[in-house]
């Protein structure tokens, strides 16, 4: 978030883009930030209103959840047109994820994505071609999928901004 301009207002914060910040520059993606609530609790905000609690405690979701649930919601959101056109819109679907974590190195191994939906009503060639097709458009879109099985590196600024009242 360098230069992304974090002003306190109201007891929360905002982001105000400065010229440098990549958000100005047209950057990769939609204004995400955390805000820090306490130690080690946070809320995560974006640019369309939501809010979610990360942190350690109850109710917040750890940094592997999202990660998961990324992958997850990925899988679900690639495949949810392709399943929709076979069963039906109102079809009823869970996405179970789980990863596997290796302590000494303090990071997932690998993840197992699950998407569970009643398919009884489909022949066996039917089942197969929506599971090849689902599959297929998973491969094609899921951006979480194709992130995670690249070797993606990111960056880290530590920024100094005063905390100062807006009027």
């Amino acid at each position: 978030m360098h230069g992304a301009g974090l002003l306190a207002h109201n007891g929360t914060m905002k982001i105000s883009p400065k010229d440098s910040s990549p958000a100005a520059q047209g950057g990769p993606t939609p204004a995400l930030f955390l805000e820090r609530q306490g130690t080690r609790q946070y809320v995560a905000r974006n640019a369309r209103g939501a809010e979610l609690l990360l942190g350690d405690g109850p109710g917040r979701f750890s940094p592997g959840d999202l990660l998961k649930i990324a992958l997850a919601g990925c899988n679900a959101m690639s495949s949810d047109r392709r399943l929709e056109i076979a069963l039906g819109e109102d079809f009823r679907q869970v996405i179970g994820v789980s990863g596997e974590y290796d302590e000494d190195e303090d990071r997932y191994d690998s993840f197992q994505v699950e998407l569970v939906q009643d398919l009884s009503g489909l022949q066996e060639a039917e089942r197969e071609n929506l599971e090849r097709r689902a599959a297929a458009a998973i491969d094609r879109s899921c951006t979480i999928g194709h992130t995670l099985v690249r070797a993606t590196p990111y960056t880290k600024v530590f920024t100094s901004e005063a905390d100062t009242e807006e009027a």
